[in-house]
């Protein structure tokens, strides 16, 4: 017997033969558009804080008016698969089914699109699984942590015909957004350097105390958790804290300084670093975690094919002193972009007297006030921060639309690519760069691998 879900949709691609070609689209393709009649079912993978706290909330903002819905929860630890499963059954108003693993997930029937907020070194393997499965992705950051991950991953997606959105929110902000447009009309002049920050003083970020307390290996599948990481016996701080875990997250790099170098990648066209080194150690929190507290990483940027052209990168992060303040400055000769205050300004810039003594005309930007991002189209006040809630609705559209998100798989593989080359630096010693051929992050010409 045909569902009704079928009937609508056979019927929609039925009604639009007699235009589909001056819509430039084939039955075929047409025949992947999801009909505004027809609801999404989505699932999350990983009842994790970030899906709790920021991305079910994003998707409370648009669901019911650009009717989706959130059917199922697939998480391996017992605990936190009925804590989930309680939870979004209380803001969804009705039952969602309980998976044990993804497995159990895909032999779902109709579920259309997940949300994949699992730890760090997963988000790839996953997105792998989920188009696989024809399912559309919605994919935290950063995307891999190894280029083995990101190389599959990025082939996985392009073989599909499935959207993914990267979890990289900044791309679907307007201050960002006037900032890129801005840069690329040349009126910023060519980049000279760009700063980035990001500063705290919180001994329990990425810790999780008492829930490593309640987690028992009895209780969850350790051999699944840790999926092609080579084997290390059970240990609950590395499955509930594994940022501070490598090779289950580079933490700072994978964490904080994805989302700004995705910027960088974003406002030049530049696909990654030519090099990297980076210094640091741990200073502070002496709690037993792998991944540093405090990183200060420099790059080399520019075309790759013409070393005379280019800009510095910095990112620094300390974990010991901080007031969670991320700064994003990008200078030229004639002042700054500052992401911090949403400001295009002469400061800094190339003034008369300066460039007097040198008989050079002075070169000074205007001042240009930046747009501040406000929510889109928001039909519940959940709290969701602005940024977060139009890239989940930007997700949204495309999954129906079948167009391009703001945020598309090369995003996560760039930006991986300069994570993999930091966290290459910070472990080797060395400097790191980019084999274009092998698409391998290399020290003192060797590949670098975990």
């Amino acid at each position: 017997m045909e569902t009704r879900r079928n009937f609508v949709k056979k019927t929609a691609i039925a009604a639009a033969g007699t235009y589909l070609g001056t819509m430039g689209l084939t039955a075929k393709s047409y025949g992947n558009i999801i009909g505004a009649n027809d609801r999404v079912r989505v699932a999350a993978v990983g009842f994790s804080d970030r899906f709790r706290d920021t991305l079910f909330p994003c998707f409370l903002n648009h669901y019911k008016d650009m009717n989706f819905d959130l059917v199922a929860l697939s998480d391996l630890w017992n605990y936190r698969r009925d804590l989930g499963t309680a939870h979004i059954k209380s803001k969804i108003g009705h039952d969602i089914t309980a998976c044990r693993n993804n497995d159990e997930l895909y032999s779902l029937k109709d579920i259309d699109a997940v949300i994949i907020s699992t730890p760090d070194f997963a988000h790839a393997l996953h997105a792998i699984e989920a188009v696989r499965n024809k399912k559309d992705v919605y994919c935290e950051k950063p995307f891999a942590e190894t280029m083995d991950d990101a190389r599959a991953a990025l082939k996985a997606v392009r073989s599909s015909k499935q959207i993914l959105q990267i979890g990289s929110q900044r791309r679907s902000g307007q201050n960002y957004q006037a900032a890129a447009e801005f840069i690329k009309q040349g009126k910023f002049g060519d980049i000279t350097m760009v700063e980035l920050t990001w500063n705290v003083n919180q001994p329990g970020r990425w810790r999780r105390p008492d829930l490593v307390a309640k987690l028992q290996e009895q209780d969850t599948d350790w051999k699944r958790f840790i999926l092609n990481r080579p084997y290390e016996p059970f240990n609950p701080r590395i499955y509930l804290e594994y940022r501070l875990f490598w090779p289950y997250s580079s933490g700072m790099p994978g964490q904080w300084m994805s989302h700004q170098i995705d910027t960088v990648h974003w406002f030049t066209g530049l696909p990654h670093p030519r090099s990297v080194t980076a210094n640091g150690g741990i200073y502070q929190w002496k709690d037993g975690r792998r991944n540093w507290d405090t990183t200060t990483a420099v790059f080399d940027y520019g075309p790759l094919d013409d070393t005379t052209k280019g800009f510095q990168v910095i990112f620094s992060s300390r974990m010991h002193n901080g007031e969670e303040k991320p700064a994003e400055i990008y200078y030229s000769n004639g002042g700054e972009l500052n992401l911090i205050t949403n400001t295009v300004s002469p400061q800094g810039g190339l003034t008369e007297r300066a460039a007097a003594a040198m008989h050079m005309q002075p070169n000074l930007l205007p001042d240009v006030k930046l747009p501040s991002t406000q929510a889109v189209v928001a039909s519940a006040n959940t709290g969701a921060d602005p940024l977060s809630s139009n890239h989940m609705r930007n997700w949204l559209e495309c999954i129906r639309s079948r167009k391009e998100p703001n945020a598309p798989v090369e995003a996560g593989y760039h930006h991986s690519i300069a994570n993999i080359m930091t966290n290459a630096a910070v472990h080797t010693g060395g400097k790191a760069t980019f084999d274009e051929a092998k698409q391998e992050v290399m020290v003192n010409e060797k590949v670098f691998k975990y």
